[in-house]
């Protein structure tokens, strides 16, 4: 449940403020996106069928994908041509409200280690563990001790471009753990794969590389492998933050836009309405943000110093809530639906898994 907070005031309500433009420009859905590099959004096919709230979604070497269920906690096998199979059972998900299953990814070794990873909700705490699918019932935790709640469990874990895990990790409703350096709740996390702190993480022996959000659900980085993230705010603001190491992003004192110098603004903001944004994820010099409670697909265009141009939305309306979207291996873009997760409305095949092909000439 969103709940107010003290924000600056910083764009008539209902407004979309792009940090750096001349002025607040409200959104608007409009066709394929131009470019030397885009997606063509007329043309979707269907990878999956009949899921049952999909979220976490990672690609495996052969261009074959995983996905998790939130509720049940199974992970399935999905492709092209291929019928969804359960490849694993992550043992202990209690999937309650908006917790349960939740982040997965695969080992930037895959072909040497084999490990798939998954960000859960137990019955005490929210944690990681790793699995082999040759061997998915020895499932070795790595990270553990999380607050866990039946909302703001973040979730969102993903291989940076210098090869360690990093994990939204959501305030779990305790608003004042995203400013306490000495929580792992409202934070961005990065662990080296066994579980361990890099040596060069901001603070020596912790896993905090930023503080100050309330529930970060998309990681992507761009071609100079700089972070940007998705977050929920409270009653004001959704953001998108471009996260540095050590970076405070307010959450709770400030939400949006604030101006205040002991923390780092977002680069876009969006009306809840108009977001609710999870899944990211970054191709051709674009941001793609799949928005739940936005029922669209948020394309926002990245400029050379890490800023953002104006967002322009696609999907809208056409397949009800989004929550994942990741770009494959063959360069195809793929976003999974979230109507089956108790505040959707379903359609007949949902949850879905749809596949939008890339285009040189969009």
């Amino acid at each position: 449940m969103r709940r107010r907070t003290v924000v600056a005031t910083i764009a008539l309500a209902g407004c979309l403020v792009v940090v750096g433009a001349p002025a607040p420009v409200t959104a608007q859905p409009r066709g394929p996106a131009s470019g030397w590099w885009g997606f063509d959004f007329t043309r979707p096919s269907v990878v999956a069928t009949g899921l049952e709230a999909p979220w976490g979604l990672a690609f495996l070497p052969d261009g074959s994908a995983l996905v998790g269920e939130r509720n049940s906690g199974r992970v399935l096998r999905v492709g092209r041509g291929l019928a969804p199979r359960q490849v694993a059972h992550i043992a202990g998900v209690s999937a309650v409200g908006e917790s349960g299953l939740l982040g997965l990814a695969v080992s930037p070794r895959y072909r040497a280690d084999g490990y798939v990873y998954a960000y859960f909700t137990s019955a005490v705490d929210n944690r990681i563990v790793r699995f082999r699918l040759a061997a998915p019932h020895v499932q070795q935790p790595i990270l553990t001790g999380l607050a866990r709640a039946s909302s703001h469990d973040g979730g969102r874990i993903a291989f940076g471009p210098d090869g360690m895990l990093y994990a939204g990790v959501g305030d779990a409703a305790r608003p004042a753990t995203a400013q306490d350096p000495g929580s792992r709740n409202g934070k961005i996390l990065r662990l080296r794969p066994d579980g361990g702190v890099p040596w060069d993480n901001p603070v020596r022996g912790s896993l905090v590389y930023s503080l100050g959000h309330r529930n970060v659900q998309g990681l992507a980085w761009d071609w100079r492998g700089r972070l940007y993230a998705t977050e929920f705010g409270a009653s004001g603001w959704d953001e998108v933050n471009r996260v540095v190491p050590g970076g405070n992003y307010g959450w709770p004192v400030t939400e949006g836009v604030a101006g205040d110098p002991r923390f780092r603004d977002p680069i876009v903001t969006w009306r809840p309405a108009e977001a609710s944004p999870s899944g990211a994820a970054i191709a051709g010099g674009r941001l793609y943000v799949a928005a739940l409670r936005g029922t669209r697909l948020w394309v926002v265009p990245l400029g050379p110093a890490g800023g953002a141009g104006t967002p322009t939305a696609e999907l809208v309306g056409s397949y009800g809530r989004l929550r994942t979207v990741a770009v494959a291996p063959d360069g195809s873009l793929w976003v999974s639906t979230s109507n089956r997760d108790g505040r959707g409305a379903p359609a007949p095949g949902d949850d879905r898994i749809l596949r939008f092909p890339p285009c040189w000439w969009c």
